[in-house]
């Protein structure tokens, strides 16, 4: 599978932070039943046992709804479970390193801060960008907000998919319409909320019409 600007429409990022009342297999399903485009499977306690039991099952279920299903940061649990591809971000594995291992045929994105790597990340053969923190989020404390202007100038240059970070909720994300932007990546808009399947489609025109609001 290969990766798509309309693969990055409406991109969910899962955190277990927020799994009780619904599995992550249950919330991830009512997410894909209402749209999200691709589902990155993001892991950073679990033990490899458990991780590849997880990732084999969300992988399984992302082909039957035929979404590009991507693994944060481990390439061994990716490749054995038959992901789509890997996810890094600047503070993980070199993207060129990540490259090598997966191959020509498996989608590589990573996280840019900067125009600077974002070319660097095109330069390794990078597949799309995440860009971020476009928000405050709770999920990353440290990062910087990207200036507008910044995103647009990286969206223009690069020429890759591009997807937006960071604290994307169904109340800001249309500030992002103008920017070049491909798509929006959520975590808490979905997985935080008592109804994710609910959630998915309150965000899903919401993220059609910023991606309008380039035209």
């Amino acid at each position: 599978m290969r990766c798509r600007k309309e693969d990055m429409l409406l991109y969910a990022v899962t955190d277990r932070a927020w799994v009780g009342k619904l599995s992550l297999y249950a919330q991830v399903e009512a997410a894909l039943q209402n749209g999200i485009t691709c589902l990155q499977l993001r892991e950073k306690e679990l033990d490899a046992e458990h991780f590849l039991e997880e990732a084999k099952t969300l992988a399984a279920l992302c082909r039957r709804y035929n979404v590009p299903f991507i693994v944060n940061d481990n390439v061994e649990i990716a490749l054995a479970c038959g992901a789509d591809g890997v996810h890094v971000g600047q503070e993980d594995q070199e993207a060129s390193a990540v490259r090598q291992k997966l191959g020509p045929d498996k989608i590589l994105g990573v996280s840019v801060h900067s125009l600077e790597e974002a070319r660097q990340a095109k330069a390794a053969s990078a597949d799309y960008l995440g860009l971020g923190a476009v928000f405050s989020t709770s999920t990353k404390l440290d990062v910087d907000i990207l200036p507008r202007e910044l995103i647009r100038q990286i969206c223009t240059e690069c020429g890759l998919p591009t997807v937006a970070i960071g604290g994307i909720n169904a109340g800001n994300l249309l500030q992002l319409s103008g920017c070049g932007l491909d798509g929006v990546a959520v975590v808490s808009a979905i997985f935080a909320a008592a109804d994710p399947g609910a959630a998915t489609a309150a965000l899903l025109p919401l993220a059609r019409r910023m991606v309008k609001g380039n035209e």
